[in-house]
């Protein structure tokens, strides 16, 4: 939509993504994503940790069971969606608002990771289900007539990559 905040965060994962089905039937994974900015000092010639943010994400449907498959607390991500204010009340009358990451797309930062991907066939989303259905994507990295595409062999060429932040 419209003037709608889209950010991108990448970070840890604090936690395995918790998977909950609706009342209405749709499935959803809720996680929290810590990011440190790290900066660096030029007169200590350090770097520096600044304060982490700690946001919670939703990732709704399909991609809510793949994000649940796939990731794992400590996983590096990168996550891409609209901010939503929630306004709810606690068990002891008091009312309470947060601010979380609704996901439009979620995966792994292959910074410091390699991954394997594995593509599941589409499966359309019932008509009513939130947002509803979406017509699979041309995908760019499947061959015309199918099948699969070869990966080509590591050649070496390349130098590491050395990085200065941790894990």
């Amino acid at each position: 939509m419209v003037g709608e905040t889209v950010i991108t965060v990448v970070g840890n994962l604090t936690d395995d993504p918790e998977l909950r089905l609706t009342p209405s039937g749709d499935t959803v994974a809720h996680l929290t994503v810590a990011s440190t900015p790290r900066t660096f000092d030029r007169q200590s010639n350090e770097w520096r940790d600044a304060e982490t943010l700690f946001l919670r994400c939703s990732v709704w449907r399909q991609e809510a069971e793949h994000a649940a498959k796939s990731l794992t607390r400590g996983t590096r991500v990168i996550v891409q969606g609209r901010l939503r204010q929630r306004t709810y009340e606690t068990r002891e009358g008091e009312r309470r608002t947060v601010i979380e990451l609704e996901a439009d797309e979620i995966g792994p930062s292959l910074r410091f990771a390699a991954v394997t991907i594995t593509k599941t066939p589409y499966t359309a989303v019932p008509a009513g289900s939130r947002g509803g259905p979406r017509p699979p994507a041309e995908d760019p990295f499947t061959p015309p007539g199918g099948g699969e595409r070869p990966v080509p062999a590591e050649s070496g060429q390349h130098a590491p990559h050395e990085e200065t932040e941790p894990f």
